[in-house]
C-alpha cells in the first residue's frame, strides 16, 4: 500500500473475531467490504475466528481493522499487525489499549483536567450501600466492554449488587459511575478534525445495545441542536480527550451533557461501528462525505501516519 495507489492495492478487512461484539463487527465489516470493493484491486474479508486467518494476510498491502471489542480493539491486533509490518487503520497499540480501558482513560482525562463523572471500582466485598450514598444512581459498567454490553442502572444497594453480579462475568474490572441526567451526544473524529455532533434519543432507559443496533425507534439529531459555540466547545473537548489517550486517525467520543449544560466524557471508541445504525457514517454524511469517501480518508490518513513512523 505504501508504494501503490488504492486502486492497485490489496486490502484485508478484519471482521467478526471472538469478542462479545462479534455480530456487530460482522455487520460493520460487510459495510466496509462492500464500499471498498469498487476502490481497490482486491478486498479480502478476514475473520480472526477462522483457522489460518493469518495466511490470508500474505500479499496484503493494507489492513482495515473493523473488529469491535476484545483483541481487535485493545491493542493486541494492532501490535500483531505492526510486528508483521502491515499498515493498518486507526490508532496504534497504546491508543487502542487505553481507549478500550474505560477506567484508565477516565483517570487520564481526570488528570488532564477534562470532565468525567465520579466513579468507584466495584468488588465482591464493596459496601454497595456506601457507593449509592456517595454517588446516587449509577451506571454499572465492565471496564473492557463496548456497545453498552454488561451495562445497567442501579438506584439502590440491592440493585447495585445485582448489576455487579451481571457485569463481573465479563473480562476486567467493573465500576459504578454517577448517572448523569441530561442529553447524550457523540462526536466523531477524522484525522485532526471533529465531524458534526449527533444527539441521541433512545426510547429505552438508556442508549443500550438494543437501541444501538436493533431498534428503529432510536432518534438521531444532526444538527444536534446545540449553538455553534457550544458544539465547537464539544468538538474541542472530543479532540482533547482523543489526543490525551494517544488515539488517532478516526474514532468517536461519547458525552452526557447535564441539565446545567456541563459535558462529561463517557468513553472513546477507536473502532466505531459501520452498521446501518452507526454514528460515524452519519456524522460523515452531515460533513458531506459518503461512506466510500470516509473509508478512503481513513486509509490515506493511516498510511500517512505509518510513513511518518517507518
Amino acid at each position: 500500500m505504501l508504494n501503490n495507489t488504492l486502486d492497485q492495492s490489496v486490502v484485508a478487512v478484519l471482521l467478526g473475531g471472538t469478542s462479545s461484539e462479534r455480530e456487530v463487527s460482522l455487520m460493520s465489516g460487510a459495510t466496509v467490504v462492500n464500499n471498498l470493493r469498487p476502490l481497490c484491486a482486491e478486498v479480502r474479508a478476514v475473520d480472526p475466528a477462522s483457522e489460518g486467518w493469518l495466511e490470508q494476510l500474505h500479499g496484503v498491502d493494507f489492513v482495515f481493522n473493523i473488529l469491535h471489542g476484545g483483541s481487535g480493539e485493545n491493542g493486541s491486533v494492532q501490535g500483531l499487525l505492526a510486528t508483521l509490518g502491515l499498515p493498518q487503520s486507526g490508532s496504534g497499540v497504546l491508543g487502542a489499549a487505553l481507549g478500550m480501558d474505560k477506567l484508565r482513560s477516565k483517570a487520564i482525562w481526570r488528570d488532564a483536567g477534562l470532565p468525567v463523572a465520579e466513579a468507584a471500582v466495584l468488588a465482591s466485598d464493596t459496601d454497595f450501600e456506601a457507593v449509592i450514598q456517595t454517588l446516587g444512581a449509577v451506571f454499572v459498567k465492565p471496564a473492557y466492554e463496548g456497545s453498552s454490553i454488561g451495562m445497567s442502572i442501579a438506584r439502590s444497594a440491592s440493585e447495585l449488587a445485582e448489576a455487579y453480579a451481571g457485569a463481573r462475568v465479563y473480562q476486567g474490572p467493573v465500576f459504578a459511575e454517577r448517572r448523569i441526567i441530561g442529553e447524550e451526544y457523540t462526536v466523531a473524529i477524522l484525522g485532526d478534525r471533529a465531524l458534526p455532533a449527533i444527539r441521541l434519543q433512545a426510547t429505552e432507559t438508556f442508549y443500550d445495545y438494543h437501541a444501538k443496533y436493533v431498534s428503529n425507534d432510536t432518534q438521531y439529531f444532526c444538527p444536534c441542536g446545540l449553538s455553534p459555540k457550544r458544539e465547537s466547545e464539544l468538538a474541542q473537548l472530543a479532540l482533547a480527550a482523543f489526543k490525551a489517550i494517544d488515539c488517532s486517525i478516526w474514532g468517536r467520543v461519547d458525552f452526557m451533557v447535564d441539565q446545567q449544560g456541563q459535558p462529561y466524557i463517557l468513553e472513546a471508541n477507536i473502532v466505531p461501528g459501520m452498521t446501518s445504525h452507526s454514528l460515524v457514517p452519519m456524522a460523515a454524511k452531515a460533513a458531506g462525505l459518503s461512506v466510500p469517501e470516509l473509508l478512503r480518508e481513513i486509509i490515506e490518513l493511516s498510511v500517512a501516519q505509518a510513513e511518518v513512523h517507518s
